[in-house]
């Protein structure tokens, strides 16, 4: 009987020893990124965007969390598009010819910013690899095209006020353009970060 106790007993502390230490590091994994994400205009959302790719054993770089952030919202954009190809067959076939030109102008919308944030992935993979002297030009590319990208989330959100679409895929459109649009507003935050470090530490002047 005394045994079965000790063990339980070493069972149980055992347990709770591993639980703490998880604990700890996840609290000072959103420590880290607290401090990362203190400048972002959707903070919340930022932490929870980097937090799954965290390590304990490596900090990551500023370029990388940078190249996660972006990553999430050519992501999200991709999904978005995916729905929005969905919804217009759908309101293609009602007759609606106004709702759907709107529609189909918001479709070509974010086909544009799905690709100025996947030229913007691939600009930003290139940093620091080809020579300090095609950094700043890398910078003003990325910055032009994210912004872009985010220009066009925010006239498809204004532009769908038609009656022909339903008020429930009004509601699902404008939640998950506010999402992109936020979770890019968050990328040029923490690409501003990462280019801020790098030129400072490399000496390059302001673009």
């Amino acid at each position: 009987m005394a045994r079965n106790f000790l063990f339980f007993l070493v069972l149980f502390f055992t347990i709770l020893g591993l639980f703490s230490t998880v604990v700890e590091s996840l609290s000072r994994e959103r420590v880290y990124l607290e401090s990362q994400c203190r400048s972002a205009m959707y903070h919340d959302l930022c932490v929870q965007t980097l937090l799954p790719y965290m390590n304990k054993n490596a900090v990551p770089s500023p370029q990388r969390l940078a190249q996660i952030s972006l990553a999430s919202c050519l992501s999200k954009a991709r999904v978005t598009r995916t729905y929005m190809n969905m919804l217009e067959k759908k309101l293609n076939q009602t007759g609606n010819s106004q709702d759907y030109q709107a529609l189909e102008e918001c479709v070509h919308q974010i086909d544009n910013g799905v690709d100025q944030i996947t030229r913007s992935f691939k600009e930003l993979q290139q940093m620091g690899t080809d020579g300090d002297e095609n950094f700043v030009w890398h910078e003003s590319n990325v910055m032009s095209w994210v912004s872009a990208a985010l220009t066009d989330v925010t006239t498809c959100i204004d532009g769908i006020t038609g009656d022909g679409i339903g008020r429930r895929e009004k509601a699902m459109i404008k939640a998950r353009f506010l999402n992109m649009k936020q979770l890019a507003s968050n990328s040029l935050m923490m690409f501003t970060r990462f280019t801020t470090r790098y030129r400072a530490s490399r000496g390059i002047k302001n673009p």
